[in-house]
């Protein structure tokens, strides 16, 4: 029997956070591992009148990949994927990974190389979303896999899932909509401004929103959601960032990343472990030593760290920072085949200032 929340999910992810309507195309992309999501999201894009298309992986084709490909292979580009970044009115992914940590042992320069190859497909999710052209939304189907990282059972993960997501609720697009509301009056009290200031024992930056755009991050694009992000002015940022819970990217999890920023660019990094790999991506491209978006995350139901950046991105009482790309709606110029976030705790002794004003202490907005 299907758990109840899945078709909840489904709803949420088809009704309000791609808002499918009769006619739209729709990528469904997922692993073979999240198939009672991928049948109810499937049956409820065309119950909408949409026309949805698979794109299933197998739960170790990266790991196959990656032990198999040649260079000019990881040089190839998805022709499917593309053609649905490049033309389909929406794309719904579902994360669902078996073995999170299955390429954590991968050569960073082979990751590299195959990041680079992928990069006009994260160029044209990013381009078209700005353009409202292309619907995305991202969410995760709970696996052991994930369950194992998060150092949970899979049904406290499960758990813990569906409540961030809200679908244990009989309304969960009616709560997301209250939290687009809030989140809406929050950003008209910071947007608009220049200089923002975080202090902290983990952080003392400066950086600038002049002329920059927040996002309300209240379920469009993530599922869960719970921010508010914009791209701050890309030469802006000066000072140092020790972020407090570990980094991972392609299932690596480099632990202490420290950052110091000169005029917006990574002047110094290190890391407690996997060091090396900071630094190969720091390398990726010119971009990568800057920083696409600057975020506070919201969701209180997001209480503890999941090694899953979906979720603890939102973890309420945090920020993050995004070296690489930034998102055009923004007002980022920053281009990178990486997009990387990065989280640092702001509960204790910690504030935002805006224009002199303190707008955020010790994990609560003062406004």
């Amino acid at each position: 029997m299907t758990d109840p929340r899945v078709e909840k999910l489904a709803e949420i992810l088809v009704d309000y956070s791609a808002n499918i309507k009769p006619g739209d195309r729709v990528a469904i992309e997922a692993t073979t591992a999240a198939v009672p999501l991928v049948r109810a999201v499937y049956a409820r894009v065309l119950e909408r009148g949409g026309h949805p298309a698979l794109l299933l992986d197998l739960t170790d084709q990266d790991e196959i990949l990656f032990a198999k490909a040649s260079d000019e292979q990881l040089d190839d580009i998805p022709p499917f994927r593309k053609l649905v970044y490049d033309q389909f009115e929406s794309r719904i992914r579902i994360a669902s990974a078996t073995n999170p940590r299955a390429l954590s042992h991968v050569d960073p320069a082979r990751q590299r190389r195959r990041q680079k190859a992928l990069a006009p497909i994260l160029e044209a999710q990013m381009r078209r979303g700005a353009e409202g052209a292309f619907k995305w939304v991202s969410t995760l189907f709970p696996t052991e896999g994930y369950a194992i990282e998060a150092e949970m059972s899979l049904r406290e993960f499960e758990d813990f899932v569906y409540r961030a997501c809200h679908a244990d609720q009989n309304d969960p697009v009616a709560y997301w909509k209250k939290v687009k509301d809030a989140q809406a009056k929050i950003i008209e009290r910071i947007e608009g401004h220049h200089q923002v200031i975080l202090r902290g024992p983990n952080v003392d930056l400066t950086l600038s929103i002049k002329g920059r755009k927040f996002v309300n991050g209240c379920g469009t694009h993530n599922m869960p959601d719970g921010e508010i992000y914009t791209g701050p002015v890309e030469d802006s940022i000066n000072g140092w960032v020790h972020f407090s819970f570990p980094a991972i990217y392609n299932g690596v999890m480099v632990e202490g990343v420290e950052l110091t920023f000169t005029n917006g660019k990574v002047a110094q990094a290190k890391a407690a472990k996997n060091q090396a790999f900071l630094l190969e991506m720091l390398e990726a491209d010119p971009g990568a030593r800057y920083v696409g978006e600057f975020a506070i995350g919201t969701n209180m139901e997001v209480d503890r760290f999941s090694h899953n950046i979906l979720f603890d991105e939102k973890i309420g009482g945090s920020f993050h920072m995004a070296l690489g790309a930034g998102y055009p709606e923004t007002g980022s110029k920053n281009k990178s085949i990486i997009h990387w976030d990065m989280i640092c705790g702001m509960k204790e002794d910690s504030e935002i200032v805006v224009d002199g004003e303190v707008i955020y202490r010790n994990g609560e907005f003062k406004l």
